[in-house]
């Protein structure tokens, strides 16, 4: 049987690493939770299910998650974050896997609940994602705070039934919140890799990702929470352009 480590990074999240860490503890040989000095109850729930409790200032996405696999005990990662959890299909393969990981890496899908509601579409699902996998194998990268896992060219993947189950927001106010800061962090990542700003995405792509999301991925199938979602994606579009045209503004002032 090949042992897997569970790794996850936290940030006050009292609210949600329960559930997570209770939905690995069939599958998981240890359990590794990086935080960034939370001042909440993550601490204490986190040892309560055996987690090796670890700190470091945040630095980014994902050079949090590269340097939280330095100190799993086993090279065969299963990542989460902590508002996921497995459910008990996902769970069922991954136990499978471990009696014979014949793969790199493993993806499945994630499923979103947004507001007490399951989102099963505006592109939100199947959200694949590839969360197990041979450390040895690859490393997260992407672009803060859009993070993604890469296997070397070559490696081997395979396809697991079940969702991961993402708990993400509570209420629309929170989602604000976080579109406003995740665009930031967006923005200046564009600027100082000198994309430039262009008048034509401020007015198209927010458009394009509205009508993508609500009509040709069927957001509109969701109800009331898929408009939001889909109306909120496309204000995210446009908050990128915003913040990149007044990065570039403000050096030429």
């Amino acid at each position: 049987m090949t042992p897997i480590s569970v790794v996850v990074i936290t940030f006050n999240e009292e609210k949600n690493i329960e559930r997570c860490l209770k939905s690995v503890q069939d599958v998981a040989d240890d359990i590794v939770v990086l935080d960034s000095f939370s001042k909440d109850k993550t601490e204490e729930i986190c040892k309560r299910y055996n987690a090796r409790f670890l700190q470091h200032a945040f630095d980014g996405h994902i050079e949090q998650k590269n340097r939280a696999i330095t100190h799993a005990k086993y090279p065969h990662i299963l990542s989460l974050d902590a508002d996921e959890a497995l459910d008990e299909r996902l769970k069922q393969e991954i136990l499978a896997v471990k009696q014979n990981f014949s793969h790199d890496g493993y993806y499945f899908n994630r499923l979103t609940n947004y507001c007490g509601t399951w989102i099963r579409h505006c592109d939100w699902y199947p959200d694949k994602k590839l969360r197990l996998w041979d450390s040895r194998k690859g490393k997260w990268t992407g672009e803060n705070p859009h993070d993604r896992y890469e296997l070397e060219p070559g490696s081997k993947q395979k396809y697991l039934k079940g969702d991961l189950l993402h708990y993400s927001f509570y209420t629309i106010e929170q989602h604000m919140n976080t579109i406003n800061k995740f665009s930031s962090i967006t923005a200046d990542m564009r600027y100082n890799r000198g994309q430039k700003f262009r008048y034509f995405k401020l007015f198209i792509s927010p458009l394009w990702k509205f009508f993508r999301s609500y009509i040709i991925k069927g957001g509109f199938r969701d109800g009331f929470y898929g408009f939001v979602i889909c109306k909120n994606s496309a204000h995210s579009t446009f908050l990128k352009q915003v913040k990149l045209y007044q990065k570039w503004h403000q050096t030429t002032k």
